[in-house]
């Protein structure tokens, strides 16, 4: 189950070489359907809002003063402790002084990956994984190895886990509760800290909220000064990713250590930034129920299509929540040809599923996403890939 990444080069799988940039050029912007890049819809953001806010905060003299200068490494502590508050309504009680605000919640990946990995060691994730973390992995020069089933740890003994329990980037599945126990057993017998990527949890649109592994851990060890885990959260797919604030929760000695980190890579993350992310998210389930409304759509509408247009044979998930649809061809066909050929021939642009795998790639998959998809376009771009599909599977 163990092996080496891919050095550092990029793990985006390439889409082909001069007769697709040629493609490109003859399509124009205006003919490709995007159903690759997981991109929140900037025609979602609540511009009227970030207006209205910054104003506000620059109008104020006192405020202004904060805003504009260098808020303490730790964060902007109003945000601290709002974060703190939420996740404790969540089930995961915390203070303050377990909340780092980070520059997104790539910048905690990364953050917690220099802290606790060194050139060898093994990374226990999900397969297949966000591309973000790897890349945050890669840097450390580690090892793979995915979760067991069972309760044997992977040799050499992992030195961290990585999951995204949520809609998780690339698939859309969740962690059941079973499994999220499952790794937290595991963490348990390995010693492990446990990183979660929670960027999605927000983004349900049917079924019930699992806690977080963050909120059980917190149950079992008696607080989150006991846990193993470490929380990554962010604002940037519920109210705009330019504005760049994540946030990492976890006992106050990691968030300590990890604050050290931090202030080598950036000193703080921008005030402003987080002065304008606290005024929205008091009126933050209010405010984002229209860009679920719409995702949810969208998603509908992927789904619908995908069982009207791909031929028997080609199987995908349905998730609940997130922007993600998992598609699983048969193994004759590998996912990075039938991505070529959709941009190439169809105009409709997707990500290869084997660029999500560091180890043990599954390359009949191919990752789609909602987000930047009109109805319209979603139903098309199916469309045009089920035609792709009959054609290379007959």
């Amino acid at each position: 189950m163990t092996g080496l990444p891919f050095a550092l080069a990029p793990r985006m799988t390439a889409l082909g070489g001069s007769e697709i940039r040629e493609r490109m050029k003859r399509l124009g912007e205006r003919d490709l359907i995007h159903l690759g890049g997981g991109l929140p819809d900037p025609i979602l953001f609540p511009t009227g809002r970030f207006a209205e806010a910054a104003a506000t905060i620059l109008a104020d003299p006192a405020q202004a003063r904060i805003a504009l200068s260098y808020a303490p490494s730790e964060g902007h502590g109003p945000l601290r402790a709002w974060i703190a508050a939420r996740l404790t309504a969540r089930g995961a009680p915390c203070r303050a002084a377990n909340i780092l605000v980070t520059t997104g919640s790539q910048q905690g990946l990364d953050l917690v990956a220099k802290l606790v990995l060194s050139a060898g060691d093994t990374v226990m994730l999900e397969l297949p994984s966000f591309i973000g973390a790897l890349r945050a992995f890669d840097v450390q020069q580690v090892r793979y190895a995915g979760i067991p089933e069972g309760y044997r740890l992977p040799d050499p003994a992992p030195r961290l886990a990585y999951a995204g329990p949520d809609f998780r980037n690339p698939t859309g599945t969740c962690l059941s509760l079973a499994g999220r126990d499952h790794l937290l057993d595991l963490a348990d017998a390995g010693a492990m800290p446990v990183l979660e990527d929670g960027c999605y949890e927000d983004l349900r649109y049917e079924g019930t909220p699992l806690p977080s592994l963050l909120a059980l851990d917190i149950r079992r060890q008696g607080g989150i000064e006991r846990s193993r885990v470490i929380h990554a959260g962010t604002f940037s797919k519920l109210l705009a990713p330019a504005l760049r604030v994540g946030w990492i929760a976890a006992a106050e000695p990691v968030i300590a250590r990890l604050t050290l980190l931090k202030q080598a890579a950036d000193l703080a993350s921008g005030t402003l930034d987080q002065m304008i992310a606290l005024a929205l998210a008091q009126d933050l389930d209010t405010l984002t129920e229209p860009l679920r409304a719409a995702y949810r759509d969208r998603r509908d509408a992927m789904l619908a299509a995908l069982a009207e247009h791909m031929p028997e044979g080609v199987t995908w998930s349905r998730p609940e929540g997130g922007l993600y649809v998992w598609l699983t061809f048969p193994e004759t066909i590998d996912g990075g040809t039938f991505a070529g050929r959709a941009l190439a021939e169809q105009g409709v642009a997707t990500i290869s599923g084997g660029a999500f795998y560091p180890i043990e790639a599954q390359r009949n998959t191919l990752r789609l996403s909602f987000s930047l998809a009109s109805i319209e376009d979603a139903h098309e771009g199916i469309r045009r890939l089920g035609r792709l599909a009959h054609e290379m599977m007959g």
